[in-house]
């Protein structure tokens, strides 16, 4: 494939934008090379500016849920336009979205809405300081929650040491407050609080992680957080901004039946605009302004387009709950595939999946954190990556992302990937 027009763009872009990119990973940093740039999307596939057709395992990192372009989402944002696109006053809106979030997920009374994941995660997390009236949050390696400061921080030597920022401009003061554990690992979490009495907040976590890859969680690991935060006045936060109305209806609460106390949304629940909500029971809600001492506040959160194409998406899950079931079908399918091409050509792997997530990584041992994640190599992941690029198959362009499964793809497009993949590995 050529990329002649993606790389005139490149160059042009990074004149005038810090990296080219807006957002880091769409640097192609991580495995070389020059970015895509996309001229359009429809269903499954993205179509780039020098005309090629590519088959979009990331479905812009989560909220295609239903494929791009779908057109009960595309239509009630043109009408929504027409009556115009930002108020900074209540609508009816976002009364109607937010009650039918609130129907389909469970243990949340109230939910408020703001512009991305990251402000939800951060204000959950001040939310949760203000009810508990403690500083303290524990965080899990390789779980992201936004590029709030709070989240920027990487462990010190020791199980029980203080947070240090790992990016320029985060402090040390919000450091020290940031407590850095090991995705399933209870024991590293017990440890933490048992050193931190009457100090931790909350524990935020990504109940399935997908900024590692695909990690589920091992059995037993969410039901422990929540019962260590019921022992211990902690709240349990569920970041669900990837998870939520994709691995089920009401997200990771129901597919486990495990309740968080406050729980964060993105990607879905947004249609593909910016939106993201965090929500909780009314107890903990009502500590926010106005109605409580805790502020938070945004010009755009509500916004008419947002709440509108989030409407359409909501409604179109609600009323076809079997979604779920057919995404949980089609990445079992290109798993079994994946795995049997791979070692039919002696390739050294793991593939982790659950619901419509999926993630290969290059490696024999389970991957289950962000330790045994990075024992992955990174060498044949962007052979992979590069290979798949040009037989027309579009994946994260970093081993530590997961893959998001549309219920636009057909299974022809799954054999397709699988051939792909059969094709490309024969060169590692």
């Amino acid at each position: 494939m050529l990329y002649k027009r993606s790389s005139q763009l490149f160059a042009e872009a990074e004149k005038v934008i810090p990296g080219g990119v807006n957002s880091p990973v769409r640097a192609f940093k991580a495995v070389g090379g020059t970015p895509i740039f996309v001229k359009s999307a429809k269903g499954a596939y993205l179509y780039d500016e020098d005309g090629n057709r590519l088959i979009d395992y990331i479905n812009s990192w989560g909220p295609m849920i239903l494929g791009h372009a779908y057109e009960p989402v595309v239509q009630a944002v043109i009408e929504k336009a027409k009556l115009g696109t930002s108020f900074g006053m209540p609508t009816e809106l976002e009364t109607q979205i937010a009650a039918l979030a609130v129907a389909m997920v469970p243990n949340i009374d109230k939910i408020r809405f703001v512009n991305s994941g990251t402000e939800a995660c951060m204000s959950a997390v001040r939310l949760a300081r203000g009810f508990t009236k403690r500083d303290k949050i524990i965080k899990f390696a390789g779980c992201y929650h936004g590029h709030s400061d709070s989240f920027l921080i990487q462990a010190g030597s020791g199980a029980i040491t203080f947070g240090s920022p790992n990016s320029p401009g985060v402090t040390a003061g919000t450091a020290k407050d940031t407590l850095l554990a090991r995705y399933n690992d209870l024991e590293n979490v017990a440890a933490l609080i048992e050193a931190n009495k009457n100090e931790i907040a909350a524990i935020i976590v990504e109940p399935v992680a997908g900024n590692m890859g695909c990690i589920p969680p091992n059995k037993g690991f969410l039901q422990g957080l929540r019962q260590l935060c019921t022992d211990n006045g902690i709240l349990l936060i569920f970041d669900e901004v990837m998870t939520g109305f994709r691995l089920a209806a009401g997200g990771v609460q129901e597919l486990f039946n495990i309740p968080a106390d406050i729980v964060c949304f993105g990607k879905v629940i947004g249609g593909g605009l910016p939106v993201g909500a965090f929500a909780a029971r009314a107890e903990i809600m009502n500590y926010l302004a106005p109605l409580g001492p805790v502020y938070q506040a945004g010009t755009l959160s509500g916004n008419p387009l947002a709440m509108a194409a989030g409407l359409a998406m909501l409604q179109a899950l609600d009323t076809d709950r079997a979604i779920f079931q057919r995404l949980e079908e089609k990445t079992a399918y290109l798993a079994a595939g994946i795995d049997k091409v791979l070692k039919a050509n002696n390739v050294t792997f793991t593939i982790n999946s659950i619901g419509s997530m999926i993630s290969v990584h290059f490696d024999a041992a389970p991957v289950v954190d962000f330790k045994t994640a990075a024992n992955g190599d990174n060498e044949t992941f962007k052979k992979f990556f590069h290979g798949l690029l040009q037989e027309g198959i579009y994946i994260a362009p970093s081993a530590y992302e997961t893959w998001f499964i549309t219920d636009a793809l057909t299974y022809e497009d799954l054999d397709f990937t699988i051939r792909a993949i059969d094709k490309v590995s024969k060169t590692f």
